[in-house]
């Protein structure tokens, strides 16, 4: 077994957040389903999102200097398909209701939360791009009760992570 082989194994294990990250500007509007995001610092609220410097919109993202993070709750599957598949941009936005906040970039309105980002810097590690995103606005779902559960990514599958209140 590879080295690599043996990483990807091994982060398979890793429970992730399953998120669709989003831009839109002068190329176009464009996204992708990502697990490697995380925060990085509350002041100033910052995010680290990696991305495949092969990915079909890894110029896009880079030219447009904006993201979104949209964190998708237990039933946006379907979506994060559609982000993750070969469709094109366009069959790609027909699923789910979009909205922008401060930059453009599409905001998806079911999301749990969504952060709207600048990408402040980009730096290149092995085969993927780290973009340290400052975040600019954020917009919380609008779901009332504490209903929704959040859909992560473990052992190659999805899963649902979150307490349903009864109220």
């Amino acid at each position: 077994m590879s080295e690599a082989t043996d990483f990807r194994n091994a982060m398979s294990l890793l429970t992730t957040a399953v998120n669709v990250v989003t831009t839109e500007g002068t190329a176009g509007m464009h996204g992708f389903t990502a697990s490697a995001v995380c925060s990085v610092t509350d002041t100033p609220p910052t995010l680290l999102v990696c991305m495949n410097q092969t990915s079909r919109s890894h110029a896009h993202f880079v030219e447009n200097k904006v993201l979104s993070v949209n964190v998708l709750s237990a039933q946006h599957e379907q979506i994060s398909n559609a982000f993750a598949s070969r469709l094109c941009s366009e069959e790609r936005f027909k699923q789910g209701a979009w909205t922008q906040l401060t930059t453009g970039a599409p905001i998806l309105e079911e999301a749990l939360v969504s952060f709207d980002c600048e990408i402040e810097q980009i730096q290149t590690v092995g085969t993927h791009s780290v973009f340290m995103c400052r975040v600019v606005a954020i917009k919380h779902s609008e779901q009332e009760g504490g209903q929704e559960e959040s859909l992560v990514y473990f052992n190659r599958a999805y899963h649902q992570v979150g307490q349903v209140e009864i109220v």
